[in-house]
């Protein structure tokens, strides 16, 4: 899962009710952890942070600190420990032991886990069930190296003698997730800066660095030679938290066996831990003044004034502003919190800026919100200011590539399309073209004009009209001429093409990147309604939107971000199809957004406002 690099969209804390929720999730998905272990994992009174990424994937943390737990689709229905999390709570899930080293390097290289790879308990196999989370270990290192998803129950992998994927593998020592955090320190978890790890694996199959081989003793903090101190069998990563968590202000002392190169668990550099190895610049989040946060709040509006917010944008809500351009530029690992400032309120601190003349607002009666007018670039404080180029620009690139890739993902293509019925499969038939197709509305007429030409039923004397034979005559009127009625023995060229399709079965076929369907009947149009409800709040919902193969649950995560309200999803009654509630007025935005970025076309939205009446 954490193969490629990708860039977090966003980065928050959990209010009081998220933290809740997240810690119930966590002790009714991991029923092993008591509520010490979770309280080991999420300290009671440390912030938790969590990081949103493109894949829709969550990664929760301790601010500042390692991360503990991801959920894959951000719904907290495959919610997983991380590695860092297992070396703390090392019980919190079952492990399937591995046969030795040379099946270990497949694991951290990536690969699934096989049940050939795993090494079988004289008992037999132990009981799983499908889908069940299991952690796996290197036989005599109680450190997990990875975590994952069983593929299968045990009753089938016995059936299937015990071959094939074993466990779907989500995280593993040195991934993208693992190497994004490694040789830092994290406040309150036992670690310390600058600690590299032997790979624990590839140490257990004998194959450790030059660097590890041979042995050395080491006392009150002294080193052999270099910056590098061997460790043996004896010393595993578990060892290293409760090290970390019990060091003094003294060196410890640490004996180490002779051990040779297979036996060799982990490699361990300067293992000399203080009490002020906390650096201020890793505590900078904790140490945060008012004064040092307003400023924050200024650097991050200059920079995005100068690289992100162009003229052509304004007018722009402030949670836009706030969301989309605001918070991006924030440096790397810090959470900006407009609570925390002198201003409280993020009104107040954009009628603060616009006092000084660098931009102007005004509050949106309607929307109940700031909304950004213009900027002042001719205000010294802008003038003054000189933009980081460089990381705006790679942040730039990194945005319009996903952006492009978005588009490309999105583009839609409508086409109505029609089904030969019983009143003109004799045309069909008559030029051999096959009834059970489906055809566009040229197509079609192509195919009426070619029975016209091969029963030479233009008129002589007027070649702008056909003369209706019987079998094109029923075709055409067949059940639509009222009974007495006379039938027409004639019809205008321009005419013959439109009555001709109206006796077919409409279809339409809807595409999007690579997926594609069709469905009987004329396209129905997507519906944006907005109205009042207790408290003089307004609502505004979605629906539809799955005819035009738009997702309700990711459309939903997107315009909360969009907007920054909150959004829900909830079933149709007694329809096939969602409805997808936003918080706010924001009817007109909407419409435009599934414009712009989905491509639908206008006449397939239907909007209607009941707060204007």
């Amino acid at each position: 899962m954490f193969k490629k690099a990708v860039e977090a969209k966003s980065h928050q804390r959990l209010s009081g009710a998220d933290r809740k929720k997240l810690k119930r999730t966590v002790r009714d998905r991991f029923p092993a952890g008591s509520d010490a272990d979770i309280d080991a994992l999420f300290p009671p009174k440390a912030e938790i942070t969590v990081a949103k990424f493109q894949n829709r994937v969550h990664v929760y943390a301790v601010e500042g600190g390692f991360p503990m737990f991801f959920d894959v689709d951000g719904r907290g229905t495959e919610i997983y420990p991380t590695v860092f999390a297992l070396w703390k709570v090392p019980d919190l899930l079952p492990v399937f032991m591995l046969k030795g080293g040379e099946v270990s390097r497949f694991i951290i290289g990536g690969a699934d886990l096989m049940f050939p790879g795993i090494s079988v308990p004289v008992e037999g196999l132990p009981s799983f069930l499908a889908g069940e989370t299991w952690a796996v270990k290197v036989p005599g290192n109680p450190a997990p190296i990875a975590v994952g998803a069983t593929t299968m129950s045990s009753t089938e992998a016995l059936k299937a003698g015990l071959r094939g994927k074993a466990l779907r593998i989500t995280h593993h020592y040195h991934d993208i997730l693992w190497e994004s955090v490694e040789g830092r320190y994290v406040p309150n978890a036992g670690f310390f800066e600058d600690v590299v790890f032997e790979d624990p694996a590839l140490l257990q199959s004998g194959q450790a660095s030059d660097s590890c081989e041979g042995s050395t003793d080491v006392s009150n903090g002294q080193r052999n030679g270099d910056d590098n101190i061997e460790v043996g069998e004896n010393v595993d990563v578990t060892d290293v938290f409760d090290e970390a968590n019990h060091a003094s202000s003294s060196s410890k002392q640490i004996d180490v066996d002779n051990a040779t190169a297979e036996e060799i668990i982990g490699g361990v550099g300067d293992l000399k831990v203080t009490d002020n190895v906390l650096s201020e610049d890793l505590n900078v989040q904790h140490t945060l003044s008012t004064e040092d946060v307003d400023a924050l709040l200024d650097k991050c509006l200059l920079q995005a004034l100068h690289t992100t917010i162009k003229d052509k944008d304004l007018p722009m809500p402030g949670s836009t502003l706030w969301a989309n351009h605001v918070l991006p530029c924030r440096p790397s690992g810090i959470t900006l919190d407009i609570k925390k400032s002198s201003h409280k309120k993020l009104s107040k601190w954009l009628q603060a800026k616009s006092s000084i003349g660098l931009i102007s607002v005004k509050e949106d009666k309607y929307k109940k919100e700031v909304m950004l007018l213009s900027v002042n670039r001719n205000n010294v404080e802008y003038s003054s200011f000189k933009p980081e180029k460089r990381q705006v620009e790679k942040n730039d690139q990194i945005s319009d590539h996903a952006a492009n890739e978005s588009r490309s993902n999105k583009v839609l293509d409508v086409a109505e399309i029609y089904k030969p019925s019983v009143h003109v499969n004799p045309i069909f038939a008559s030029v051999g073209a096959n009834t059970g197709n489906l055809y566009s509305a040229s197509e079609a007429t192509d195919i009426v004009f070619k029975y016209v030409e091969k029963e030479n039923l233009v008129k002589p004397t007027d070649r702008s009209i056909v003369v209706l034979d019987p079998i094109l005559c029923d075709a055409l009127f067949k059940g639509a001429i009222k009974k007495g009625s006379r039938y027409p023995t004639e019809i205008h060229k321009k005419d013959l093409g439109a009555a001709f399709i109206s006796r077919m079965q409409p279809h339409h076929i809807v595409t999007r990147g690579g997926e594609s369907v069709v469905r009987k009947g004329a396209l129905k149009a997507i519906q944006i309604l907005t109205e009042r409800r207790q408290g003089n709040k307004k609502v505004t919902k979605l629906s539809g939107m799955e005819s035009f193969l738009i997702d309700a649950e990711a459309l939903a995560s997107e315009l909360q971000k969009k907007f920054a309200c909150s959004t829900s999803v909830t079933e149709l009654p007694g329809k096939k199809g969602h409805e997808v509630l936003v918080q706010g007025g924001v009817i007109d935005d909407l419409a435009k957004h599934l414009i712009e970025q989905y491509g639908i076309p206008k006449r397939y939205i239907e909007v209607l406002d009941k707060t204007r009446r």
